[in-house]
């Protein structure tokens, strides 16, 4: 079994129900009014963190709006827009970070962010998070791995895309560098993306092949996804929240409203106690509900003497009588005294 931690005194792990973080990323749509509403709507919905993204257009890319900077392909919710455009757009301002996290803090949820450079990652120390997180994109960013693995903090990390030898490196680098607690989320780096893309069989070779915990960062819509994972060791659930998806925002679209989140916050958690172990035979809970199964009864009056028949013994409920197993065996037998209809057949009864 994985050895369980804690982010800011969560603990972490399969022993616990599951790390729910609400992403922000770029749906607070530039007011921090609306990203202290999101941080209210995402603790109101029950979950453990709110996530945030750290960095700004100029740490991203470079302000070039042709060829490989431009985004030109059909199936991108972002066709269109330069990468610069695009981030400057959906980033989080970061004289906002301490506002949003001390929001959090009031309304009892977990603070933190994804890093995507090596200031952001010292601008977020500045802050105190209790976790980092790396994205798809950055996964393959060893310097920044290290750089984040160094503050010793736990960290969680988006598959999306990696190969088991790149995810072999990315795992290394943060050991060497000094993080102990790391969570590999299975992910799928479309947007959205779709259930038949998940592959949530992957989680437990994850788990098994680097020995550490896993969990999902999902983008498909709905929560099937999500609380699926938890049935294949996920104990870390991340989804994009938002106030309202007709209200858009760069990644409304695959976004959960708050009335979904609460549905899976609840759902996963329901999922994991429903894990339980293995397990036969009448549990406490059901054992009184024995009395229901069906056993063999004396189903017409009976005079001392008389051979049980078909018609005069059946399998019925409840479950007082002799298990259904013996009747081939009872049949032709004699009772030794009289029996009433509604009997209860025990070996006692039989000549």
């Amino acid at each position: 079994m994985k050895q369980q931690f804690q982010i800011a005194g969560r603990l972490i792990g399969s022993n616990h129900k599951p790390f729910v973080i609400a992403e922000m990323s770029g749906n607070h749509n530039q007011s921090l009014e609306r990203a202290l509403a999101i941080v209210d709507a995402a603790a109101d919905a029950g979950v453990d963190a709110l996530k945030l993204q750290t960095y700004t257009a100029d740490t991203m890319t470079l302000d070039i709006s042709e060829g490989d900077f431009f985004i030109s392909d059909s199936a991108s919710l972002w066709q269109g827009a330069s990468l610069y455009k695009l981030y400057q757009e959906a980033y989080t301002p970061w004289e906002w970070h301490e506002p949003i996290f001390n929001r959090c803090r009031e309304r009892g949820i977990i603070p933190f962010s994804t890093p995507f450079d090596e200031t952001a990652v010292d601008f977020l120390e500045s802050l105190d998070v209790p976790a980092y997180k790396i994205a798809s994109f950055e996964n393959t960013d060893l310097p920044l791995i290290r750089k984040v693995a160094s503050t010793g903090k736990p960290l969680i990390i988006s598959t999306g895309m990696a190969s088991i030898a790149e995810l072999d490196e990315t795992v290394r680098a943060a050991r060497e560098a000094g993080c102990e607690n790391i969570v590999l989320l299975k992910c799928t780096s479309t947007y959205p993306a779709s259930a038949s893309n998940s592959n949530l069989m992957t989680m437990p070779h994850l788990s098994e092949l680097f020995n550490c915990h896993v969990g999902i960062s999902d983008h498909t819509l709905g929560v099937g996804v999500s609380v699926a994972s938890v049935a294949l060791g996920g104990c870390v659930i991340e989804k994009h929240f938002t106030l309202s998806r007709a209200e858009g925002g760069v990644d409304s679209a695959f976004s959960l409203e708050p009335a979904e989140m609460k549905l899976l916050v609840l759902e996963s958690e329901q999922a994991w106690m429903s894990l339980g172990k293995i397990q036969y035979g009448a549990t406490e809970a059901e054992k009184p509900s024995m009395k229901h199964r069906r056993s063999l009864y004396i189903v017409k009056d009976m005079k001392a003497g008389d051979v049980l028949s078909k018609e005069c013994v059946r399998a019925i409920r409840p479950g007082a009588g002799m298990a259904p197993k013996y009747f081939d065996l009872i049949l032709g037998k004699a009772v030794k005294q009289d029996v009433k209809q509604g009997t209860p057949l025990h070996w006692e009864l039989l000549l």
